[in-house]
């Protein structure tokens, strides 16, 4: 789930990222130490390079400094979704569904927070994903964190 902090910031970037070609993944903004300003993007057919993250790095730098929406010293990091990504979009949890994958939700569904298995990808506002042969079916609002995981298959799937 984002602060209010990472949605006005957000708000600033997303329109930068895509007059580059670019799609926010995610925005965050990370306490633990030195704060950081982590952002994930990519084209819209899912690649992101080096020199693309040292582009955004840079419009999106200058952007911040004008824009001035964080208190203090930060270390901007952008980079790419990369294969084990976290699935923030609708978009995602279809692109990638067939694969393995973790979800947590805000609140406790049948008893539970913390999901795992099979993307089988969103339907109705609801994102699926099969538990052991068991399908169960998460409101796609009420999903606080969700990631692919690492498998032989996902790895396959990326020539790697």
């Amino acid at each position: 789930m984002k602060t209010a902090e990472e949605k006005k910031i957000e708000k600033i970037v997303a329109p930068i990222a895509s007059a580059l070609g670019f799609e926010l993944v995610q925005v965050r903004l990370l306490a633990s130490g030195r704060r950081t300003l982590q952002i994930m993007a990519e084209r819209p057919d899912g690649t992101m390079t080096i020199e693309d993250c040292a582009r955004l790095s840079r419009e999106i730098s200058a952007l911040m400094d004008v824009e001035d929406p964080i208190t203090g010293e930060y270390l901007l990091e952008v980079s790419s979704p990369g294969i084990d990504r976290p699935l923030t979009r609708q978009k995602d949890f279809e692109r990638f569904k067939g694969f393995d994958a973790k979800l947590e939700t805000l609140e406790p569904i049948d008893e539970r927070r913390r999901f795992k298995g099979l993307l089988l990808g969103v339907k109705e506002n609801r994102v699926e994903i099969d538990i052991d042969g068991t399908i169960v079916s998460i409101p796609f609002d009420a999903v606080s964190k969700a990631k692919l995981i690492m498998t032989d298959a996902l790895l396959k799937a990326h020539g790697a």
